[in-house]
């Protein structure tokens, strides 16, 4: 059952619960049955938080990498990868879904661009397989956009799964291992 479905549920449940409580106060406000249906409306938001399923991930310093702009071109892939999770959570419908994907993909390519030239310009000397690690991510993320074309919605809970374990692992992964290199090159 998706996030939407579960909200919906929820909501529905909260309006029913209100109704009832102010039918039960219309007989007195000593309907003990009243109170209690209070006391449930009041914990509803905490047992709503509490399942659902949050793939937010928030910015940590830890994430650093020690040149500025390759920390907000994290920091923006970190929230258009939360905007994407939460089109395919949300089930928000084709366009969405699929403009929110694209965004991801494009601002990946254009990141991946930039951390390359950086590198290139600093003669990093791993650059080749730091390039191939990007390449190979690349080309998994457009395969799961054909499995979208030709799948639907569906075919979302991949790409969630794997970007959001991928992105981080690699920033904080091969991405620190070129920290020291580009700011020996007057680069941070």
């Amino acid at each position: 059952m998706t996030n939407r479905y579960k909200a919906l549920i929820y909501a529905a449940l909260i309006g029913l619960i209100t109704v009832s409580i102010f039918l039960g106060f219309l007989i007195g406000f000593d309907n003990k049955i009243s109170w209690l249906l209070v006391a449930l409306l009041i914990i509803i938001p905490w047992i709503y938080n509490k399942n659902k399923q949050n793939k937010i991930i928030k910015w940590k310093a830890e994430y650093t990498v020690g040149v500025k702009s390759l920390d907000l071109d994290h920091q923006k892939l970190i929230t258009l990868l939360n905007q994407f999770n939460t089109a395919y959570d949300y089930d928000m419908g084709h366009a969405f879904e699929h403009q929110s994907l694209k965004d991801l993909i494009a601002y990946t390519e254009y990141h991946f661009t930039r951390e390359e030239q950086m590198m290139a310009d600093s003669n990093y000397p791993d650059l080749v397989e730091h390039k191939q690690q990007h390449q190979i991510m690349i080309d998994k993320i457009k395969q799961i956009e054909k499995k979208y074309e030709d799948v639907g919605h569906d075919a979302f809970q991949e790409v969630s799964e794997f970007l959001s374990g991928w992105l981080i692992n690699h920033i904080n992964g091969t991405d620190k291992q070129y920290t020291e290199h580009l700011n020996r090159n007057g680069i941070s």
